[in-house]
This record gives structure tokens, C-alpha cells and sequence, in this order.
């Protein structure tokens, strides 16, 4: 079952890195701004934790604009499922 909620930031986890376009970013910033977050991140929540491997320039664009939290599609999964994500 996928549920979408506001999760804080610093509560997702990124293990992946991912070269962010700084001029998408920007964009972003001005777009959330100006009218908020209108698509949620995907998140699996694995055993309590959270783990971000999309929405890279959403996620940057809330973290600079500062905001606390960001809208998350949440999709539980067990770690096997997280594992094949790492690989």
C-alpha cells in the first residue's frame, strides 16, 4: 500500500549520490516558492527508516529553501527490497 505524507527532511536517508542540474534546482526553488510542492518524492520505508533514490532535485530544492518537511509518496518494503535498490 503506498500512502503519501509530509516526512521531515533530515529523517530521509540519500545513499545514493546523484549530480543534481543546479539550473533545475533553481527552477524548482522558485516553482515550491511560489505555489509549494506540487509531486511528492518516492520513499521506501524500510523497518522504520526512510530511504530517498528519487525526486533528487525536489528533495534539494525543499533542503535549500529550508523547509522541514517534504511530501512523500511512502511505499513500506522489506530490506531485500532496499538491498536490489544498492546494488
Amino acid at each position: 500500500m503506498v500512502r503519501v505524507e509530509a516526512i521531515p527532511i533530515d529523517k530521509i536517508r540519500r545513499p545514493l549520490f546523484r549530480q543534481n542540474d543546479q539550473a533545475k534546482v533553481s527552477a524548482l526553488m522558485t516553482s515550491i516558492q511560489d505555489i509549494g510542492q506540487q509531486e511528492p518524492i518516492d520513499v521506501l520505508e524500510v523497518e522504520g527508516e526512510y530511504y530517498g533514490f528519487s525526486g533528487c532535485h525536489r528533495y534539494e530544492a525543499c533542503s535549500r529553501l529550508g523547509q522541514e518537511t517534504i511530501l512523500c509518496r511512502i511505499r513500506r518494503a522489506p530490506r531485500a527490497v532496499l538491498q536490489r535498490h544498492l546494488a
